[in-house]
């Protein structure tokens, strides 16, 4: 599932197209692209003017001059590619958008179905009103309401493994499975570790291991291992050469030679190095020794 290095990019790439100009038509092709519960039809939002195009964790919302807001999910397989017009039409196309280019057009391709374009009513969070999806998610480590103490303290109050934790939305959004991965391994924090247990060091390593991780990968335009993300122009990322944890089972690690190793927990993978990242922490260990001499 793309995360937000891959939405992001997206995001970075739409953007200088669609900003500033009036959806002219936007087409269901295929009710799959469409949520359920949208507020109203897609064809509500024709004749608006993109303000903005922006991001919270995964989700992407085309701020319009409307009392209203245009959201989309990438869900699983979701694609915006910048079209020609005249181009066949793709198997899985499922939206259009003309913004009024003789020549070019937004097409939202999704495979598997799982993404969705949408109309969302506008509710108030703070001083500002955002897209109703947005309210359910916290914001991003990238996001400038990103309250990082906050943050540090929803973490300490989780009695559940920290790998859960990162994937939580509504603790921090935008980190999947790749980039918990890739963010525990960096800060050398076992998956299954509970998150309450952790310091406030350790929670806030991994805090700035998942910006780095994401940085990083943002600046090779994500990750891709096949053609179910893309970015607009049709290209795929190149983060997944940098992977030093996630989809590396078997390799050795690279801090210590150690194999990687790979455990499903909650149907789900993880990936992490057994030396590197010990289920215990250093200072329980040396406590659990201590004890053992004790009685010994």
């Amino acid at each position: 599932m793309p995360e937000l290095p891959e939405v992001e990019t997206v995001r970075r790439g739409l953007a200088p197209w669609i900003v500033g100009k009036k959806i002219k038509k936007i087409e269901l092709v295929h009710k799959g692209g469409n949520r359920s519960s949208t507020y109203a039809p897609l064809s509500s939002v024709e004749g608006a003017k993109v303000e903005n195009l922006v991001r919270r964790g995964k989700f992407l919302w085309f701020e319009l001059n409307r009392d209203l807001a245009l959201v989309a999910h990438l869900g699983m397989s979701g694609q915006f590619i910048i079209q020609r017009r005249s181009a066949d039409v793709e198997k899985h196309l499922r939206v259009r958008i003309d913004c009024g280019d003789r020549k070019r057009e937004i097409r939202f391709i999704d495979q598997r179905t799982f993404g969705w374009v949408a109309i969302d009513k506008l509710v108030r969070e703070d001083d500002e009103l955002i897209p109703q999806s947005f309210a359910r998610i916290a914001p991003d480590i990238f996001d400038k309401k990103f309250d990082r103490t906050a943050v540090i303290s929803k973490f300490q109050k989780k009695n559940s493994a920290i790998k859960r934790v990162l994937l939580d939305q509504s603790v921090m959004s935008g980190v999947g499975n790749i980039y918990a991965d890739e963010a525990l391994w960096r800060a050398a924090i076992h998956p299954e570790r509970i998150s309450k247990k952790l310091s406030e060091q350790e929670i806030s390593t991994l805090l700035d291991a998942v910006s780095f991780v994401m940085s990083e990968a943002l600046k090779q335009g994500g990750t891709s291992f096949d053609d179910l993300y893309i970015n607009v122009n049709g290209e795929s990322g190149y983060f997944d050469v940098e992977l030093e944890a996630y989809g590396q089972e078997d390799e050795p690690c690279s801090r210590c030679g150690t194999q990687i190793r790979r455990i499903t927990f909650g149907n789900r993978s993880s990936h992490f190095c057994p030396t590197c990242q010990p289920k215990r922490s250093a200072k329980r260990k040396d406590e659990a020794k201590k004890v053992r001499v004790k009685r010994g």
